[in-house]
């Protein structure tokens, strides 16, 4: 098809928060959850999060299970203003593990310089009809350089425009045995669903414990 594959990773609490109202997310789920999330990274040739768990998090994006940073894939941050700090993590390091923003056309071209001189790599692609990057484009983009998987990891924007542009193959739904309640985030943000007969749907193919939480699996189902 000409893009790679996404699968979804969500690490959520039984009613589907990825964060407290207040922004806490470390940790909903548990070590043995956390050491799988990492052996997802090494299986996938890059990871790809939003400006806002960028900004949040500060992460580094790498795959930490003894023997396997090698594996650690290309970093990609979804960002449409160029918000990502040029002292943080992923722009410091950028220099030994690849990253690449993906932004939109009209992104500040000096600020765009700076990325690259911190050896980022941007991509500019057109804005879509939220305003944010157009994933699918961006997705073609990813597919002519190579990357053939990508584990999308956070946060509820990327999530909601990657279904809404219909971009998601697999799920990887980490639960925590933890409520929250409806002030929390949701893993999803609103992304134009007002009919259950558009709603992205997917099959259940695994269920399996991993430490005190459970994952599940998921394969798209195409009508």
């Amino acid at each position: 098809h000409g893009r790679p594959l996404f699968t979804l990773k969500l690490a959520t609490t039984l009613d589907g928060r990825i964060a407290t109202h207040t922004g806490q997310s470390k940790w909903i789920t548990g070590p043995d959850a956390r050491a799988h999330g990492h052996a997802l990274r090494a299986s996938h040739d890059a990871i790809m999060v939003g400006i806002g768990t960028a900004l949040a998090d500060n992460p580094d994006l790498t795959c930490r299970l003894p023997g396997l940073a090698h594996r650690s894939p290309v970093r990609i941050v979804v960002d449409s203003r160029l918000r990502l700090p040029l002292t943080g993590r992923l722009a410091t390091t950028a220099g030994t593990v690849a990253t690449w923003v993906v932004t939109r056309e009209d992104a500040d071209p000096v600020r765009a310089d700076a990325f690259v001189d911190c050896g980022i790599e941007v991509l500019r692609v057109p804005a879509d009809t939220a305003g944010l990057p157009d994933v699918a484009r961006a997705a073609g983009l990813l597919g002519e350089r190579g990357i053939t998987r990508v584990l999308a990891e956070g946060g509820s924007t990327l999530a909601a425009s990657l279904l809404r542009a219909g971009l998601i193959d697999r799920l990887e739904w980490f639960r925590s045995a933890a409520v929250i309640g409806g002030n929390g985030i949701a893993a999803v943000a609103p992304f134009g669903v007002d009919d259950l007969a558009v709603a992205a749907r997917f099959e259940r193919v695994a269920v399996r414990r991993c430490g005190g939480d459970v994952v599940e699996s998921y394969l798209r189902r195409d009508a």
